[in-house]
């Protein structure tokens, strides 16, 4: 399968009707993944709009490069996470941008190689890390060293699961007989540890505890927020952000920082979007991994 045909980019068309791309404009996409939003923008901003693109997935960069190499010096890409932000524009000379974009879900690609520990729907092994070439501790590793209380504090926090105490002890009982060391083998003890009854409906009964994993793993909402106060400063007066999320605690921290941003005396931005922008049916129907997102954007003044 094509990359193209691997993930179909969310919120795609408003994106770019947000970012309102143009000929000669530069642009950065945060989080780049397979290319799918940054091959748009170049494609609106040709004939000489220029687009920077990072990714703390070498194995994404790597896909991405290839779909994008059409656009020739149109494109630069860097290996990186969004924390680092302003020190690589810096290094590089990127700056200014009339538009960024963070797309903070993980990809198809991500979510269907099993290898990668993302998914609690296929056997693979306990991972969960974005970036496997800068070291970091797996979700296996993390659930060997934590304490109950930590375990439950982690699946509170950044999962909001109501049963995360019964959670926690499954996983410490279960460690003392043998390592968790898959991905099918937490889904089945987080299925196991909720009271069947208290099942939620739409979404898989584990996927809370495999976010709060992930987020952990990754640090994901700390290099948020030092991705977007980077971010806001690398605008063009007139430059827009455009943040999609697809977690409550990701969108808080961005309504939060568009909000707290605009309150200003003066302000740093107008925020575009007093309330998120969300997938329609139709894409819904395509692409049911959209459902969850949501589109916020401000300009900077």
């Amino acid at each position: 399968m094509t990359v193209e045909g691997r993930h179909l980019p969310v919120l795609l068309e408003e994106a770019v009707a947000i970012l309102q791309p143009r000929t000669g404009g530069r642009y950065l996409d945060a989080t780049v993944g397979l290319g799918g939003h940054a091959e748009a923008l170049l494609i609106e901003s040709a004939p000489t709009g220029h687009l920077c693109g990072m990714d703390r997935d070498v194995e994404a960069l790597a896909l991405a490069k290839g779909r994008l190499s059409q656009f020739g010096d149109r494109i630069e890409l860097f290996h990186g996470d969004f924390a680092m932000l302003g020190a690589i524009a810096d290094e590089n000379g990127w700056a200014p941008f009339d538009g960024i974009l963070f797309d903070l879900g993980l990809s198809s690609f991500q979510l269907d190689d099993a290898s990668r520990g993302f998914s609690f729907m296929k056997e693979g092994p306990l991972d969960m890390r974005m970036d496997r070439q800068g070291g970091g501790k797996s979700a296996a590793e993390l659930l060997t060293r934590l304490s109950e209380r930590e375990i439950t504090r982690l699946l509170q926090d950044y999962g909001e699961e109501r049963w995360a105490r019964r959670i926690a002890a499954r996983i410490v009982e279960e460690r003392r007989r043998q390592p968790l060391t898959s991905t099918v083998q937490l889904a089945r003890l987080v299925a196991g540890a909720v009271p069947r009854y208290a099942w939620p409906r739409q979404i898989h009964v584990a996927t809370r505890a495999f976010q709060a994993l992930r987020i952990t793993v990754n640090d994901e909402l700390a290099k948020l927020t030092h991705g977007l106060q980077n971010a806001v400063e690398l605008l063009v007066a007139g430059g827009r952000i455009c943040v999609i999320s697809f977690h409550s605690l990701e969108d808080r921290i961005v309504k939060e920082t568009l909000r707290g941003w605009a309150r200003l005396k003066p302000p740093r931005v107008h925020v575009l979007t007093k309330r998120p922008i969300i997938p329609t049916e139709r894409e819904i129907e395509a692409n049911p991994r959209a459902r969850s997102a949501k589109l916020r954007a401000a300009e900077r003044c």
